[in-house]
């Protein structure tokens, strides 16, 4: 019944009507707990409006089930494949889809429609690598802003290799916080190689200097990856590089000059086929660590100055001395060119050119840290200044002020002020004429002024009081009962005593 009527009512009615019709119908399904046979016959109803020409009576069907579990999964299908506006309402948000569906409208979309499903909240490892590798510049930063989305380690190394010289997709890796070591070596050679292409084509260096840059580069940012990653992720980030043929000898040479044990035992280990515990301990013995760095592959050459390097880091943490940052140390780089410069042979001069350049690396980033603190403490300095001057300054404006207000004249001052001959205020005055009247009291010296009428009244109550009374109360407090002169006295003077 409810059928025929919404057809042959459909028959008639405008489109925005027959949108709005299929808004409620939807909404009466999904949530209206309807009977067995009414809800199939809203079912049915439902998908007969996928035939409906207008897209405006479509997108009102998608946008009204788009979110709900409920929906039948042929409408929401058919929806998914409808024109780009009707299809993203529901790849956005549709719990009803499965991967299978969204890697097929990733693959048959356009680059909107591949975003939108990259954006999805809580997309899978498939979605996200189907999209990692069709995906377009924009589905790859959405892709990688997606805080929900599982992104394999791998998949990130490849949205890198395709489009790792855009820095937004760069940015948009930085900020995930489940961003492997080896994903951020990546993301800094990237940020090298787009440098040093920028250099070359300038002609401001030839192109064999940019390609050692980039790799000292790509090395210091090897060494920073290792920082809180944990074992495990920089094991990972060996096992990485000696995938991709870049754990080279000057890599690791680098590392054990700039203190990074972490990363010298994770390649020595896995290189050499040893356990951690095994290779910690060959570190600490100079007999045991020429059989490990023969069993790594490592040159002979690099062996007295990696020794000289590693009995200095142990003198270093004997003593307790302080090591400046974590990079390159010159005092361990002068120990190593110490050990190598009175050695003989070829060999040795590359070792000795690669840590000259080492010294000099170390050298700069002395100077520039130095550099660094002197601006910043200058910068506190004149901060402090400023600082002072604007506290000054304010203290003398309220100083200002309050002398204003408590040395200006009153309101009748004032006004009589325009006058040529009138008085000046005078500041103790007005401070005298603030204080209560209790306070100015105390410091009054002169007698209080008798009333006539109250005098009068008291010499008549006195003189009417009897000589024996008064003696007597003399008497009670210690007093003489008449005086030395044998003179009658005042009764009020008496009274008074």
């Amino acid at each position: 019944m409810i059928i025929r009527e919404f057809l042959a009512w459909t028959q008639n009615a405008s489109a925005s009507q027959r949108a709005e019709a299929t808004a409620v119908l939807t909404r009466a399904y999904l949530y209206g707990n309807l009977a067995a046979d009414q809800a199939w016959e809203a079912k049915t109803a439902l998908l007969s409006l996928l035939d409906d020409p207008s897209p405006l009576v479509r997108r009102a069907l998608a946008e009204a089930c788009a979110s709900s579990a409920r929906t039948p999964r042929p409408l929401v299908v058919a929806l998914s494949c409808d024109v780009p506006e009707v299809a993203r309402l529901v790849l956005a948000r549709s719990p009803v889809l499965t991967d299978a569906d969204l890697v097929d409208a990733a693959a048959l979309g356009d680059e909107t429609t591949r975003a939108v499903i990259a954006a999805r909240h809580h997309l899978s490892h498939a979605v996200s690598g189907a999209l990692a590798e069709i995906g377009a510049l924009d589905t790859l930063v959405a892709l990688a802003r997606n805080p929900t989305a599982k992104i394999t380690a791998g998949r990130m190394l490849r949205m890198i290799e395709r489009s790792g010289a855009e820095a937004p997709l760069r940015e948009a890796l930085l900020a995930r916080a489940d961003l492997p070591p080896e994903v951020r070596h990546a993301i800094g050679l990237a940020v090298a190689q787009a440098l040093s292409g920028f250099v070359t084509h300038r002609g401001w260096l030839g192109g064999e200097r940019c390609d050692r840059l980039r790799r000292e580069a790509g090395e210091r940012v090897a060494l920073d990856a290792c920082a809180g990653s944990g074992a495990a992720g920089v094991a990972r980030l060996v096992a990485h590089l000696r995938t991709t043929h870049q754990l080279t000898a000057g890599l690791i040479l680098r590392a054990v000059l700039s203190g990074r044990t972490d990363f010298t035992l994770a390649a020595l280990a896995d290189l050499s086929g040893q356990d951690h515990a095994g290779v910690a301990r060959a570190l600490r013995d100079p007999r045991s660590f020429a059989d490990l760095h023969q069993r790594a592959g490592l040159p002979d050459a690099l062996l007295p100055a990696m020794q000289a390097a590693l009995a200095a880091w142990q003198d270093v943490a004997r003593r307790g001395t302080p090591v400046r940052g974590a990079g390159l140390s010159r005092r361990i780089i002068e120990c190593a060119i110490g050990a190598c410069d009175s050695l003989p042979g070829a060999d040795m001069q590359p070792v000795l050119v690669l840590l000259n350049r080492y010294e000099a690396e170390a050298a700069r980033d002395e100077a520039r840290e130095a550099a660094r603190a002197i601006a910043a403490e200058a910068a506190a300095r004149e901060t402090a200044r400023r600082n002072a001057q604007v506290a000054d300054a304010a203290w003398r404006a309220a100083l200002a002020s309050q002398s204003r207000t408590a040395f200006a004249p009153p309101a009748e001052a004032a006004e009589t002020g325009a006058v040529a001959n009138a008085e000046p205020h005078n500041p103790v005055g007005a401070i005298l004429d603030a204080l209560p009247e209790q306070i100015l009291a105390w410091y009054r010296t002169e007698e209080p002024a008798v009333d006539p009428a109250t005098q009068a009244a008291t010499e008549v109550v006195l003189d009417s009081l009897g000589d024996s009374l008064l003696d007597q109360f003399r008497i009670s407090r210690g007093l003489d009962a008449s005086p030395a002169d044998g003179r009658e006295p005042d009764k009020v003077v008496r009274v008074a005593a």
